[in-house]
């Protein structure tokens, strides 16, 4: 549906309820710039107005290439837009993010959300006062095998993720806890309903000046452990978390996309099943039958899913579904673990 207000035109799409298309810029062109254009060129909620990286060499082979607006500055892309979508190395967040905000503009930051800590509690108080979303890039919330397993992990008491990748030069300007750790720290984090104890962790440089392969111990006050590796020099990709709790136990394989849940119920007679898998728990503790599900996981485009995630919490004005308080909290915690490195 178009239509035409003040002489501009203006498409409207239909969810819950009319509503403008937003206006989105794109900051950052690089590897992952790209793909965030291409996603939000196949979303009706956004009109995608350009985008503006400093790189002279590379905006014009991305204009060529997808034939949108170039802008040549900063502040020329903020005011064209409504959304801004940040894609930039880590050290620009703060600066580019808090541009956007102190003209109310909504802001997609990808993760981590800033460079430090701090920069993330200066960053919140200026959210606050734009009054508009925010949404931190924790892409793997929104990964099929994850989004297929959260409704299921209830109360997790020990938790293992590894996080593996082979060697690319891409990201070695930040250390392995705020490259990969940090998605399985927010993962963790969203699942956990408790506060941080305590932080034990050890890491080692390698290739690069910082850690590129680290473990770290998160202890909870409800008396959850989790137990994270991270590594960036290995000879595989692995991303998989396993989630233990009472009487359940659930993989999740966000490289494969598969999950599995393994769960136990107590029984008090042979199961009907003749090949039903029965544990024994002896001295009169009775018995428990074990199943075994692994559902077909519904394939989806993570990014894409996050981006229009981001847009129905601006039209609806609902909460993102990851908060900046949430890029936050996996900020502090990833710096939390590397204070106990020493490198």
């Amino acid at each position: 549906m178009v239509v035409r207000l003040g002489g501009e035109v203006k498409k409207f799409t239909f969810a819950s309820k009319l509503t403008l298309m937003l206006k989105i810029g794109v900051l950052g062109a690089g590897h992952l710039g790209k793909i965030h254009l291409k996603c939000i060129r196949e979303l009706a909620q956004f009109q995608l107005v350009g985008f503006y990286d400093p790189n002279e060499d590379t905006a014009k082979m991305v204009e060529e290439e997808f034939g949108i607006k170039k802008f040549d500055s900063l502040s020329d892309i903020i005011d064209a837009v409504d959304v801004v979508d940040i894609v930039t190395p880590t050290v620009s967040h703060f600066d580019c993010a808090s541009a956007a905000l102190k003209k109310s503009k909504h802001v997609f930051i990808e993760k981590p959300i800033v460079t430090t800590p701090d920069e993330a509690r200066a960053l919140i108080k200026i959210a606050d006062e734009a009054n508009v979303k925010v949404q931190v890039g924790h892409v793997e919330r929104f990964n099929p095998a994850f989004l297929a397993a959260k409704d299921s992990i209830k109360n997790p008491m020990f938790i293992e993720t590894h996080r593996l990748a082979q060697f690319n030069p891409r990201g070695t300007d930040v250390p392995v806890i705020l490259d990969l750790m940090i998605h399985d720290i927010d993962i963790i984090l969203s699942v956990v309903k408790s506060n941080v104890k305590n932080i034990s962790a050890s890491g080692v440089p390698i290739v690069s000046d910082t850690p590129d392969i680290a473990n770290a111990r998160i202890e909870f006050d409800n008396g959850c452990v989790a137990n994270l590796t991270a590594s960036r020099i290995s000879l595989k990709n692995m991303r998989k978390s396993r989630f233990f709790q009472r009487d359940a136990y659930i993989s999740v394989d966000f490289l494969t996309k598969e999950m599995e849940i393994v769960q136990m119920k107590d029984i008090d007679h042979e199961p009907d099943n003749p090949f039903a898998m029965v544990l024994d728990l002896g001295a009169g503790k009775g018995k428990k039958e074990i199943s075994i599900d692994k559902p077909e996981i519904k394939a989806n485009n993570a990014i894409m899913t996050e981006l229009a995630s981001f847009a129905d919490a601006i039209q609806n004005n609902v909460p993102p579904p990851v908060t900046i308080n949430d890029g936050y909290q996996a900020l502090e915690v990833a710096y939390r673990i590397l204070d106990k490195i020493r490198y």
